[in-house]
């Protein structure tokens, strides 16, 4: 349950310093290493790892609830689309891709206010009063009559669903060190993936109570899925924690040491609330690079959410709109499981680059195959690799960007701009797959493959720009470990540019 607000101003202040004093440079096993050597007395790696694991059980499950409904909300019109969406509301031409893009803007714009608002407040209260928002917004767009409604409802959805995915990410790196929020990032993003495929199938279902009170099955795809995100929003209020410093799942000496190795981890960078951070964050071309790579990856992000069923229904081979809906599954099911696994690996390893640019390669392969050969079978094994491709590198990319970032408000700033700009791939996206393009919509699929080609070079440059400033500030300054908590806090502002700080690379 929620606790007091106070809590951030004096409890949560170490757990949420930012970045790492741990060394990262080496690709070794042994330097990922849990910090066993330093963990707390009383504290080993089994006891810590048990500690770790209950966090786990507490927070991830619901988190990834939160966010495949949150998914599950933007991406439902279009499987409606496949019922009598466009015909019941007169859309012509492409009022349809009109539709997709409104929520674009308005969720961008959301994002970065959204982050300092649940800096300031709580995220018990914050997180649960926007799914509510979102809810009612998705519940009225099964009830809407013609093209200036759905407008008008896409509009105020994306206001509301805006500060979801960068608020969670924001809110796991307030309780895990770092190399610990990429598998935990992958676990929660592969929500999408997993509301991807519960869409389908779910969808499959609903529009069978097509004609029930008078409605269209896509009326009551939306109606019936903002039920639940409403209902999960009410339990939300009751079972979401703030931070670590203030869990009362936690026993005492629990809360101590989750505190103790966050400040451990992240040394003594700034935590309080400050507007200078924010221009901190702004004027960070290394956060602006991750924010061109991440709308490479999010165009084809939401081409493929969006489009999915659409491109499968054009493949030649299918005989029905409820049997693409159903063929959408297998896909997402297998880019589940890449996502979460590349993340534990990625953590393990403690890397980010190499991840990405393997993941860019496999979603380079799938865009290929699906402009270049006319085989619907060759097509679709090409669908498995672009969501195998594109999905895990969501997590990967705001993972190795939050990861260095200095800083806490800095951070949450940072991680909401990276997000923020890809989320603008959205509104490219919604125009990629028209109607005249069809069935093989090589305009859309060659925008998607230059889109991880610009993705996959920058993710090439920021790799070995990493390496070689954390070179550089090995051969100019004492290892991180050496630096006694005096000289940190004395660096306390500088954030990522401190001495003692090494990037993830």
């Amino acid at each position: 349950m929620g606790h007091a607000a106070e809590v951030g101003a004096h409890q949560d202040v170490p757990t949420t310093e930012s970045d790492s004093i741990n060394n990262e440079k080496i690709v070794t096993k042994a330097a990922h290493i849990d910090d066993v050597n330093i963990e707390s007395a009383g504290w080993d790696e089994s006891t810590t790892k048990r500690l770790i694991r209950k966090i786990d059980l507490r927070l991830l499950p619901f988190l990834a609830l939160l966010y495949l409904l949150s998914f599950l909300d933007r991406t439902n019109i279009g499987n409606a689309r496949l019922d009598t969406l466009e015909k019941d509301l007169g859309l012509k031409n492409i009022q349809y891709n009109d539709a997709l893009a409104i929520f674009f803007p308005f969720y961008v714009l959301a994002e970065v206010p959204s982050n300092m608002a649940m800096k300031r407040f709580r995220p018990s209260v914050w997180i649960p009063s926007i799914m509510v928002v979102w809810a009612i917004c998705t519940t009225l767009m099964g009830i809407v009559h013609n093209y200036p409604g759905l407008m008008a409802c896409r509009s105020f959805l994306g206001i509301a669903e805006g500060g979801l995915f960068p608020g969670i990410t924001y809110y796991i790196t307030m309780w895990y060190k770092r190399h610990e929020c990429g598998f935990r990032m992958a676990i929660f993003f592969s929500a999408a993936t997993a509301a991807g495929a519960f869409g389908g199938l779910l969808a499959r279902g609903i529009m069978e109570m097509r004609g029930m009170a008078g409605l269209s099955g896509w009326q009551w795809i939306f109606i019936l899925e903002g039920i639940l995100t409403f209902i999960i929003a009410a339990i939300a209020y009751l079972v979401m924690y703030d931070y670590p410093g203030t869990a009362k799942f936690l026993a005492p000496e629990e809360r101590e040491e989750i505190v103790a190795r966050l400040k451990r981890d992240r040394s003594s960078l700034a935590d309080e609330f400050d507007m200078k951070y924010f221009w901190s964050a702004i004027k960070d071309w290394k956060i602006w690079v991750h924010m061109v790579i991440t709308i490479g990856i999010y165009t084809g992000l939401y081409s493929y959410s969006l489009f999915l069923p659409t491109i499968i229904n054009d493949l030649g081979t299918v005989k029905t709109p409820e049997l693409a809906q159903l063929m959408t599954v297998p896909p997402y099911v297998a880019a589940c499981i890449v996502c979460v696994t590349a993340g534990w690996y990625a953590d393990r390893l403690g890397q980010r680059g190499i991840f990405m640019i393997g993941n860019i390669l496999i979603a380079i392969v799938g865009i290929v195959l699906l402009m270049a050969v006319k085989s619907g079978g060759v097509r679709y094994f090409g669908c498995f690799l672009m969501a195998c491709g594109i999905y895990p590198n969501v997590p990967q990319g705001v993972a190795w960007n939050g990861n260095n970032i200095g800083g806490s408000l800095k951070r949450g700033v940072g991680i909401a701009m990276h997000v923020g700009f890809g989320n603008l791939g959205g509104t490219i996206s919604a125009y990629l797959f028209l109607a005249k393009d069809k069935p093989r919509y090589i305009r859309g699929f060659a925008v998607l493959l230059g889109g991880q080609i610009m993705a996959l070079v920058l993710s090439i440059f920021m790799t070995i720009y990493l390496r070689r400033e954390n070179s550089r500030r090995d051969r100019e300054h004492k290892p991180p470990s050496e630096y006694t908590e005096e000289e940190r806090v004395a660096e306390r502002d500088r954030g990522d540019l401190a001495s003692f700080f090494r990037y993830t690379v």
